[in-house]
């Protein structure tokens, strides 16, 4: 039997166990010989993604070995200033560690796809951080509300948008599951399986997920909605602090039955936390 099917046996056990005796259900589970790192939103501070790296792997060196898997939330664009040098340091990761890395897709990232292929697309992009991205690629933002400057500035990002940056974003998986977890950017939509979410949700859905209070049939690992510090309910654990705006990268740690967060801090290249918060719904 493989590790993970006598994971969920013994999952299965113990939950009968515990209904039978009354007593409070066990928490969730990484399966044995397993660490996963779960990276909230970067949005352009490849300072805060090298530190938070760094960190990453200092506690991998002096924990116990295991296989360790580095699963990203989302949203690595946008807002702050160094859009193109995280993409750049996300698309070498392969070749520099030895952890499985897994890319999820946010709406920010999204964005990008959905302007490339349709100018027109900018008019919705703007409001929520594209001419912080356009300008790490070089691109001069759209200067007029019209058609014809959003293609300009299309037609020239499409010129200096690398291939492989192209490719990165293109194949960004909506979700991710690891044993008790399913990672995924916004959310979940409360009512529907895990396996039916419609993509839309995955990467935007914000009210009727934070303000569900039930349990879901795994553990909701997310990112999309900032908080000064990690968020952790009975149901999920949001680990987006805001990076672009407070300085701060957060990734949870999951081994076994714990949960606990690495974190870094870098205040020096930020705006106002509040111009931050202000596009909180974006």
């Amino acid at each position: 039997m493989e590790a993970s099917d006598k994971l969920a046996a013994r999952m299965v056990a113990v939950n009968c166990l515990k209904r039978l005796t009354g007593a409070k259900a066990p928490g969730p589970i990484i399966g044995p010989g397993k660490r996963v790192f779960a990276i909230g939103d970067i949005h352009g501070r490849r300072d805060l993604l090298d530190a938070l790296l760094e960190r990453i792997s200092l506690h991998i060196e002096t924990a116990p070995l295991a296989d360790n898997i580095v699963v990203f939330l989302g949203d690595y664009i946008d807002r702050g200033p160094a859009s193109r040098a995280v993409i750049e340091r996300l698309c070498g990761l392969k070749q520099e560690s030895d952890c499985q890395a897994v890319f999820l897709r946010g709406n920010h990232d999204q964005a990008v796809l959905e302007f490339l292929n349709n100018p027109s697309h900018y008019g919705a992009w703007r409001g929520y951080g594209a001419a912080e991205t356009l300008l790490s690629y070089g691109v001069m933002p759209p200067r007029f509300e019209n058609e014809v400057d959003f293609a300009r500035a299309r037609d020239d990002f499409a010129h200096k948008f690398p291939r492989h940056h192209f490719e990165f974003l293109s194949c960004l998986k909506y979700f991710h599951v690891e044993d008790d977890y399913y990672f995924v950017h916004a959310g979940v939509r409360p009512g529907i399986a895990l396996p039916d979410q419609l993509p839309q949700d995955l990467m935007w859905i914000r009210e009727s997920f934070l303000a569900h209070r039930g349990r879901f049939e795994k553990m909701i690992v997310h990112g999309h909605t900032p908080a000064p510090t990690p968020v952790t309910l009975a149901n999920r654990i949001c680990v987006d602090t805001g990076a672009h705006a407070t300085g701060r990268l957060t990734a949870l740690v999951l081994e076994g039955e714990s949960q606990s967060f690495l974190d870094v801090r870098n205040e020096t290249i930020r705006r106002e936390v509040i111009q931050g918060f202000q596009a909180v719904n974006s």
